[in-house]
């Protein structure tokens, strides 16, 4: 069972860094820091897509972007690092 919520655990923890580097590889390619024309940020961009946007769509419906500002990052993360916390208190005798 331990291993079991390890396994779970680290997925959510990846699930997180690809969340972050969607933020990160939209601001730098706002502020035209990176150019999608170039091979691998393509690659890379569309394969963060399309492991984000679906999860995204389902929170923009409920909270559209605010002035330009999309919270749907930030409400995933929290939602998931809530969900993590509450896993390893639930199914652990003594919490982490």
């Amino acid at each position: 069972m331990l291993a079991l919520l390890k396994l779970i655990d680290t997925i959510i923890t990846l699930y997180i860094y690809v969340i972050i580097a969607s933020a990160v590889m939209s601001w730098l390619l706002a502020f035209n820091v990176i150019n999608i024309r170039n091979q691998f940020v393509y690659s890379f961009s569309k394969a963060v897509n399309s492991l984000t946007e679906p999860v995204y769509r389902r929170i923009r419906r409920f909270l559209p972007p605010l002035g330009g500002l999309d919270l749907s990052p930030v409400i995933i993360i929290l939602g998931l690092m809530f969900l993590r916390d509450f896993m390893w208190e639930i199914f652990t005798p003594g919490g982490f």
